[in-house]
């Protein structure tokens, strides 16, 4: 069932900093949060002030439970919910795997039209423990600009979509790392030189976006499926590449 917003859920969609509401409720929503906004405070939020979590207590006037995070870099489906007991179902959900999450991203490089790659990661700062890590990925589109690498006279790039299985700490961009497509404008884990040919071109965010999500809504068990479309650089660099969703891709495949 395609998620639609609910007359019966109060929101201020006026206030200063306000997310766009894809879909809200009595019980849940989903925002698109924008690429440099930290979700919530934590160890890496350093001198930070502006986390979406805040911004979202005051523009629905009540507590919001968010139900997994997102990365700052990255945009987007950010699901909360607005007591305990709906937090809970869909923290259960997410324990199951019943999170349909569609990442798109940008990486360089041609790689195949589908692919798998399963590498365990660890849980980031402090936390060394491998764990298995499993991202499906396919290749929604191919194009070249006109910037040298590796002796060629182009350099190559992909529009991706990501599915990850498993949840691990920056999962998608240390994973495309491994199969040597980074993720462009990552600063942390991509390729300096190809970050540095995007932002010539005015394209300065990370390129991924998470733009699909899919859950099953915890009062009946309906499937919900939430879409946030690209927007800003993000289609400004796809543009670049003339790329536009395939119809397929924009169904979830």
């Amino acid at each position: 069932m395609a998620a639609t917003p609910a007359d019966n859920a109060p929101v201020n969609e006026e206030l200063p900093g306000s997310l766009p509401v894809l879909h809200a409720d009595d019980c849940l929503a989903v925002v698109d949060k924008p690429a440099g906004l930290m979700v919530h405070d934590s160890a890496l939020a350093a001198d930070e002030t502006d986390f979406a979590a805040d911004r979202l207590r005051a523009q629905f006037g009540r507590p919001v439970f968010l139900v997994h995070r997102l990365d700052r870099a990255t945009s987007g489906c950010l699901l909360l919910a607005f007591d305990r007991d709906t937090a809970s179902a869909l923290g259960r959900a997410v324990m199951a795997q019943q999170l349909d999450k569609r990442y798109l991203a940008v990486c360089r490089g041609w790689p195949e039209e589908e692919f798998t790659i399963d590498h365990p990661l660890d849980g980031g700062p402090g936390k060394p423990q491998k764990k298995p890590a499993v991202t499906r990925f396919r290749r929604l589109a191919c194009g070249e600009l006109d910037e040298p690498s590796a002796g060629f006279p182009t350099s190559r790039y992909a529009l991706l979509e990501c599915a990850p299985v498993t949840g691990r700490f920056r999962q998608i961009r240390r994973h495309l790392k491994h199969a040597s497509h980074h993720l462009i404008g990552d600063t942390s884990h991509g390729d300096g030189r190809h970050n540095r040919a995007f932002r010539m071109r005015g394209v300065h965010r990370m390129l991924l976006h998470a733009w699909q999500l899919g859950f099953p809504h915890p009062r009946d068990g309906r499937r919900m499926t939430v879409v946030a479309p690209p927007s800003g650089e993000f289609l400004k660099a796809m543009a670049l590449f003339g790329w536009s969703l395939p119809g397929d891709a924009a169904d979830g495949g």
